[in-house]
């Protein structure tokens, strides 16, 4: 068996992942265990999107009835890498072969990474607006409640005086009769 070592620069999922989406082989984590003793992962299973069936449960063996079409038809093809020691990584299994033809994603398929960063971008962007506009509403809410304070802090003196004037008026009127 060919052994392959990775550094640790290339092991994160995404650039082997991207790797070998590039290759036509679209992946998936099918498992991963960690350390016991530090919680960093000691081993990672990619294994290829079609790989297995769509079961109900795996006690009956019935195939679950799905509203669209199943995208996994039994597929073995698989890579384990396991760390050795810190900084280097053991390719322990690799199959190669699939049962099926590789496609390469198209444009219309999964977005490129250069795809999602301009759409990180614009929504960033929008956001940025977005939260401008936000900081005017919330400054002209703050200057229109301080209006309606003054407002209200003049019609009260207003409504005080009326009411004082009510008494005085009353009080006259008991006075003279």
């Amino acid at each position: 068996m060919k052994v392959w070592y990775l550094n640790q620069k290339s092991l994160p999922e995404f650039s082997m992942m991207n790797m070998l989406n590039r290759e036509g082989f679209l992946t998936r984590i099918v498992s991963s265990r960690k350390s016991e003793h530090d919680g960093t992962i000691i081993s990672r299973r990619l294994a290829c999107n079609k790989e297995g069936f769509n079961l109900s449960s795996p006690n009956t063996g019935q195939v679950k009835i799905r509203k669209r079409e199943s995208k996994r038809e039994g597929c073995m093809a698989m890579i384990l890498v396991k760390r050795e020691k810190p900084g280097k990584w053991l390719v322990t299994k690799f199959m190669r072969d699939h049962n099926h033809p590789l496609v390469i994603s198209s444009k219309k398929g999964r977005p490129t990474p250069d795809e999602k960063d301009e759409r990180i971008r614009e929504l960033s962007s929008q956001l940025h607006h977005t939260n401008r506009q936000l900081a005017v509403c919330r400054e002209q809410l703050r200057t229109f409640m301080t209006y309606i304070e003054e407002h209200t802090m003049c019609m009260l003196k207003t409504v005080e005086g009326v009411v004082q004037n009510i008494r005085e008026v009353e009080s006259e009127t008991r006075s003279s009769s």
